[in-house]
């Protein structure tokens, strides 16, 4: 059997038996939210997977999934590993390939470099981060944050979801305890290299016609609460000019974000909102809404939520009603190390030229970039469309990005060249 028809079949027998999984039957989408049914079962997958392949598997204080492929012989706790994987929660109504295309591509990748007969000379780990979308709890990247240090569990565990219910309680009531929270002191020691493969949210591959891409930046990016609060009454019986109606200044802080936005060469995006009391014959009372915002660097981006502020501000005050805007959680630029970056190209020059591209969206990846060397994949997405139930990519670039991420795992894990090897 060839290699690619190999990589093909490992790939398809591990992305069939999810594909099911958190799926919402009138949407399409995929609802896989942190310490849901969906969420455990994905969890209850990846410990078979990892079982399968006879590696250790372990959930660390954080909720994170580790399966480990130790080298013959290695005695005592996993060091200096290569780790690779994603995450295997959704955004509401999200895509298949968001997060679980790495997960799968990274035990793929583990099971062809095996039948390619190589045996690492340093620990494999295949990594499955909690809640990296922060869909439940309105926090993203919460295992990883939690791992290095960057989200304090106090703040953590006081998270609430859409029906009240804290982190602490989920937890609970997946049979974690939720005082295990808090910073990995091992991590460093753990991890020598973190490399996530991940379907491209963007359309620039296709755009270019290449299916693999490496990356070399993530945009700083954050999130920000607008809570405009007006005055509830009757749709009907209130004259216009009796009004302090919040929507409207909401409304008008939409357009702003994006005429400011493309000011700026730039992204903005309010995407949530909640509305109070939210009846058909009612004025609000209160409209919160959650802000997302994106720039090439970290002065555009206070500059882009600065503008969107003073707006938002003015338009409230026009219409006699209040406004807070708070601050929920910001994310700094992540330059990805230029050795990882030129070490996993030359494993991957005999594909040719690959491109180095900056991306826009978030990862577990740039979490952890702080604290151990990290670099990104990018597998081609023909639409450009994520966070979406028509997210797609072509099976076969699936399984170009397997063959990658196992020719950049030979890279780090093959044992050094004896000096005989070496003069010839």
């Amino acid at each position: 059997m060839s290699e690619t028809r190999e990589t093909a079949e490992v790939f398809d027998s591990l992305w069939t038996p999810i594909l099911h999984v958190g799926r919402h039957g009138g949407t399409g989408g995929y609802r896989r939210y942190a310490w849901t049914d969906a969420d455990l079962t994905l969890r209850e997958w990846f410990t078979a997977c990892a079982e399968s392949r006879s590696m250790d598997v372990e959930e660390d204080r954080n909720g994170n999934l580790w399966a480990w492929w130790l080298p013959r012989g290695w005695i005592g706790d996993p060091s200096g590993a290569f780790v690779t994987g994603s995450h295997m929660d959704s955004v509401p109504d999200g895509g298949a390939y968001d997060g679980p295309l790495g997960v799968v591509s990274a035990f793929a990748a583990v099971d062809l470099l095996r039948a390619r007969g190589i045996e690492p000379s340093i620990p494999i780990a295949v990594v499955a981060f909690s809640d990296e979308e922060g869909a439940r709890f309105g926090v993203a990247c919460i295992g990883s944050q939690l791992t290095t240090g960057a989200l304090a569990p106090e703040r953590a565990l006081g998270l609430r979801d859409s029906d009240g219910i804290s982190l602490a309680e989920a937890l609970t009531r997946a049979g974690r305890n939720p005082e295990h929270l808090g910073t990995d002191p091992a991590l460093a020691d753990r991890v020598g290299v973190f490399v996530e493969l991940h379907i491209e949210q963007g359309r620039t591959l296709d755009l270019i016609d290449r299916p693999l891409a490496v990356a070399s930046s993530i945009w700083p990016h954050g999130r920000w609460e607008f809570d405009f609060t007006g005055e509830a009454n009757h749709a009907g019986a209130t004259r216009l000019v009796d009004r302090h109606d919040p929507m409207l200044a909401f409304a008008s802080s939409v357009q702003a974000a994006r005429e400011e936005a493309a000011k700026l060469n730039s992204v903005a995006t309010f995407g949530k909102v909640l509305v109070a009391p939210n009846g058909t014959n009612a004025i609000a009372s209160q409209v919160r809404a959650w802000l997302d915002a994106r720039a090439a660097d970290e002065a555009t981006l206070r500059t882009l939520v600065t503008r969107i502020a003073n707006q938002a501000h003015n338009y409230a005050e026009d219409d006699g009603i209040g406004l807070a805007v708070r601050t929920e959680s910001t994310s700094p630029i992540v330059e990805f190390p230029y050795a990882q970056r030129a070490r996993i190209l030359r494993a991957l020059a005999h594909l040719g030229d690959i491109p180095v591209l900056p991306t826009a969206a978030g990862h577990d990846a740039g979490i952890l970039s702080e604290h151990v060397p990290t670099a990104m994949l990018f597998v081609r997405n023909p639409t450009g469309i994520s966070h979406s139930p028509v997210e797609f990519a072509e099976s076969s670039d699936c399984h170009r990005g397997v063959a990658a991420l196992a020719d950049v795992m030979t890279e780090w894990v093959r044992p050094p060249a004896s000096p005989r090897e070496t003069t010839h």
